[in-house]
């Protein structure tokens, strides 16, 4: 069964790979990249099936545009991976608001609006999956990414609600929660916020040199996370959340425990603060 997929940001990184599996299994891609030369270039790696449409994830005029425009012009719009994003890393104190607000521009309210998007129509023929890539960083916290993650945590929080609202609807919705990838997140997909303050010196300094360090000798294999996506698209019962890599694995476990741990020592207290005679939410 060859399906139509809209992925965004398919210039490079996990959307390039997301697109290219997809490809390689026969499928048609609708791909979006910010510059020319990048469509030009998608459009050539399969020709007839591979199509490049320029987007600005955040004009949500233009999301929904491509999203009619797609579906009146090349197909119905089988599978949306709505992956457009990039990182903002800094110390909290030291980000601009401005550069906060961007990151939540593009990371939270863009994939929202390519969700919202393709909903009318796969609820329509009550047919579809959803994937939007958040990151491990959605299920757990780095020092340094703060903003980052807050993003992500939006988008989980988005997404798993989506999911529950249309399960029964014949739509599908799965977050995607990478861990470190063989890709340039943390090269020209990273924005850094200046350094100022030196009290966060030995917090955060080592982070960010262990990552740079790190760069172009990640974990994890671009081309795999594809085909775990195609995996996914044809499982009988999909997950509603999939962690991809053995380092997500690991943190995202510590970092859930931590809280459980948290809830678990203070359940008498939390406790106290009901009526005796209150509603019970179920």
């Amino acid at each position: 069964m060859t399906r139509t997929f809209l992925i965004t940001g398919v210039s490079s990184g996990l959307g390039r790979a997301f697109a290219q599996g997809a490809l390689d299994a026969g499928h048609t891609v609708v791909g979006t990249v910010r510059r020319q030369d990048d469509a030009d270039a998608f459009a050539r790696s399969a020709p007839g099936r591979a199509h490049a449409r320029l987007l600005d994830v955040t004009d949500d005029k233009a999301v929904f545009a491509l999203v009619e425009e797609v579906e009146a012009g090349i197909g119905p719009i089988d599978v949306l991976i709505a992956n457009a994003g990039y990182g903002l890393e800094g110390v909290f104190e030291e980000t601009p608001q401005a550069d906060l607000r961007a990151q939540f521009e593009v990371n939270v309210f863009g994939a929202a609006a390519t969700i919202q998007a393709v909903l009318p129509y796969m609820r329509a023929r009550r047919a579809g999956h959803i994937f939007a890539v958040t990151s491990m960083g959605g299920l757990m916290t780095v020092p340094g990414l703060s903003a980052y993650c807050g993003s992500k945590y939006a988008l989980e929080a988005i997404v798993e609600t989506v999911g529950k609202e249309v399960a029964g609807l014949g739509i599908r919705v799965t977050a995607v929660e990478p861990g470190s990838f063989r890709t340039d997140w943390a090269g020209r997909s990273m924005v850094r916020a200046e350094r100022s303050i030196a009290d966060y010196d030995e917090v955060f300094t080592p982070l960010r040199e262990a990552r740079q360090a790190a760069s172009g000798r990640q974990l994890g294999d671009p081309a795999k996370a594809a085909a775990a996506i195609l995996r996914v698209l044809g499982a009988p019962d999909p997950p509603a959340h999939l962690v991809l890599g053995s380092d997500a694995l690991r943190l995202v476990a510590a970092g859930r425990a931590a809280v459980d741990s948290d809830i678990r020592a203070w359940e008498d207290l939390s406790r106290s603060t009901d009526f005796p005679d209150g509603h019970q939410i179920r």
